[in-house]
């Protein structure tokens, strides 16, 4: 079967799936359906309704859109029977049923950006950084019952540098996940795919570290753990959803403060965690295990993101301010 006739139906809806649609689009693959999430209400009242990036992207390019509330709604599925896809490819979409997922004969394939079997769920990405990791990567499975557990096809690594945030991390595999979605296909086209079950890549005894959905709790920090580990957490929620604290103030009222940049300051001091150290002009230091966690962007509760300078002339911080 050639390439043009090989009927794919994709299921993708935020900005990290479009790459890998635009490259399968580009590069003359017989895209037959888009399936993408409902369109998102905005606005204070909701009255604006929001395409996902998916459906910009094939609304522009005249694909065919399904946007199902439910998978396992009857029309949605004689729907996506009626397109006789062959393949179906699956990139940071929804957990299928297995009347959609069994359905094409070639089977259904997802894109997951981790090395499985670690980081299996909804914040790879995420997880991999905050836990400080020195490398990830991407991987293309078969989908079966399990979540995120199907044979590997293929997979690619990639280096976490020191300095990199979620936002770099994710941009890199985002780009490489598409070149390696059409490697995929091109090798089930040829017939030359020689899956792995993920229990051979875990016979080692290492441990699987799962990936679970990030909430607005999980992502307050925790002045007490190392220097280290607060860095990494904020680079691993930088610059979505943003890990944040509270400024306590010397009146002992509270402020929801939200931290984007920060660097490592070893030192050794007798502060307990969460003392601010500044000089209330350039620099806004956290004591912690460890050494100081410097803060270079931030933002205050209904205002705007900025630079630690232009946060320090517009609020009167000292030494008697605490991070809670």
């Amino acid at each position: 079967m050639e390439k043009k006739d090989l009927r794919i139906v994709y299921m993708g809806t935020p900005d990290f799936a479009v790459e890998s649609l635009r490259c399968l689009v580009e590069g003359g693959y017989n895209v037959v359906g888009v399936v993408t999430m409902p369109d998102k209400p905005m606005g204070r009242h909701g009255s604006v309704l929001q395409p996902s990036p998916v459906k910009v992207y094939a609304q522009e390019h005249g694909l065919n859109i399904l946007q199902p509330e439910r998978l396992k709604d009857e029309a949605f599925v004689e729907a996506l029977r009626a397109l006789k896809a062959d393949l179906q490819i699956v990139v940071a979409f929804r957990m299928l049923p297995e009347v959609v997922w069994s359905m094409p004969p070639m089977g259904t394939f997802n894109l997951h950006a981790s090395l499985l079997p670690q980081y299996r769920g909804a914040a790879p990405i995420n997880w991999a950084v905050i836990n400080g990791d020195k490398e990830t990567g991407i991987t293309t499975f078969f989908l079966k019952h399990e979540i995120d557990t199907g044979e590997i096809i293929q997979q690619v690594r990639v280096p976490i540098e020191e300095t990199d945030n979620v936002g770099m991390v994710h941009d890199k595999l985002m780009m490489l996940g598409g070149k390696l979605v059409v490697e995929t296909v091109d090798a089930i086209l040829a017939g030359t795919v020689k899956t792995i079950p993920q229990e051979e890549l875990t016979s080692g005894g290492e441990a699987l570290r799962p990936a679970p959905k990030i909430f607005k709790d999980t992502c307050r920090i925790d002045w007490n753990r190392s220097l280290k580990a607060v860095y990494d957490f904020v680079r691993g929620l930088s610059p979505y959803p943003a890990a944040w604290t509270e400024l306590e103030q010397p009146d002992g009222k509270r402020l929801v403060l939200k931290v984007y940049e920060a660097a490592k300051v070893p030192a050794t001091h007798s502060l307990p965690a969460g003392s601010v150290h500044t000089d209330g002009k350039t620099y806004f230091q956290v004591a912690v295990e460890g050494g100081y966690l410097d803060l270079r962007t931030l933002q205050l509760a209904g205002k705007k993101r900025m630079g630690v300078a232009d946060f320090l002339r517009g609020y009167k911080l000292t030494d008697e301010h605490r991070m809670d």
